[in-house]
């Protein structure tokens, strides 16, 4: 009898709400992201070591993760994985999210955070086409607006997606603007030049073009992909070339990777190992971290005008 009456105390204590969310929920959820963030298989051992959790105590749950078919267990490897139950509510959200509403929608915080000029752009059949843009306090001038259609050889936001579209899709917008570039005698890169800006640009994912369109005007590009791998679209911060905040190491890089990182895994995409810039340039493989959010940047930018103040 004293038996049952521990194990209903500890069935109440386990769906005790916790800050208004019941604790088992929360563990239950821990394992899943945890599935999900290694790409979608995980031994016992180290489930347990990605959650911080007991190995028993993840078991229980695994057990009744896969009663309700939320994940399943490989036959030969031992490795539980996301369940045919995961994968139907993962695909009934990723149809609800349209992609470019999500990554205009992401502007103003972006813009507000580092206060400079972003803008948006997806692809059409007449190449990049600029689709939002939050503009910043600084006076800049250029000749840019929703609408705009760019350069896809000489821009970072046309680089960008030269970088990642079939060369199929990018070859006659690429024979067309070397043509018309050779008429009006403009000096534009060789197809080797390009070959290594593009082949930097997927390495750092990350493309830069110093006064591209205008003298003075600096621009740093992100892409954004989706569950599919497919690139949807291009983030660029745009500055004054006074400011020097779009280099490699300049501030605009880690708030424009981390926000594109964001938007990319809130779509669905999911890579093994990566590689991103670090300062003085160079490039270095690193395995995927838990990317900063915005409110997280904001705090850090406050605390660190208070200290500059003190």
């Amino acid at each position: 009898m004293a038996k049952k009456i521990k194990a209903k105390r500890r069935a109440r204590t386990a769906e005790q709400p916790e800050r208004g969310g019941v604790q088992s929920v929360k563990v239950a959820a821990k394992i899943l992201k945890a599935l999900a963030f290694a790409g979608g298989a995980l031994p016992l051992k180290d489930l347990a070591v990605a959650t911080g959790l007991a190995r028993a105590k993840v078991h229980r749950y695994l057990t009744s993760l896969r009663n309700a078919d939320l994940v399943s267990q490989h036959l030969d490897t031992g490795q539980y994985q996301i369940g045919p139950a995961s994968v139907a509510i993962g695909l009934v959200g990723l149809r609800r999210i349209s992609p470019v509403a999500e990554v205009c929608a992401a502007l103003p915080a972006l813009r507000d955070l580092i206060n400079q000029t972003v803008t948006v752009a997806v692809w059409s059949e007449a190449g990049p086409v600029v689709v939002a843009m939050q503009e910043s306090d600084h006076w800049i001038t250029m000749n840019i607006r929703i609408g705009s259609r760019l350069p896809i050889l000489t821009t970072a936001i046309g680089r960008t997606f030269l970088a990642h579209l079939p060369d199929a899709v990018v070859r006659p917008l690429v024979a067309s603007e070397r043509k018309g570039a050779q008429a009006r005698g403009i000096t534009i890169p060789s197809n080797e030049e390009l070959d290594a800006l593009t082949n930097e640009i997927r390495l750092r994912r990350l493309s830069r073009a110093p006064s591209a369109l205008f003298p003075g005007v600096d621009a740093i590009a992100a892409p954004v992909f989706d569950y599919r791998n497919d690139l949807v679209a291009v983030m660029c911060v745009v500055a004054r070339s006074e400011d020097h905040i779009t280099g490699w190491d300049g501030s605009a890089v880690r708030a424009l990777t981390d926000v594109a990182a964001q938007l990319s895994a809130r779509l669905g995409y999911a890579e093994g190992e990566g590689l991103q810039p670090v300062c003085g340039g160079e490039v270095t493989a690193v395995k995927p971290a838990k990317t900063a959010s915005v409110a997280e940047h904001r705090r850090a930018a406050s605390s660190q005008k208070r200290e500059e103040h003190k």
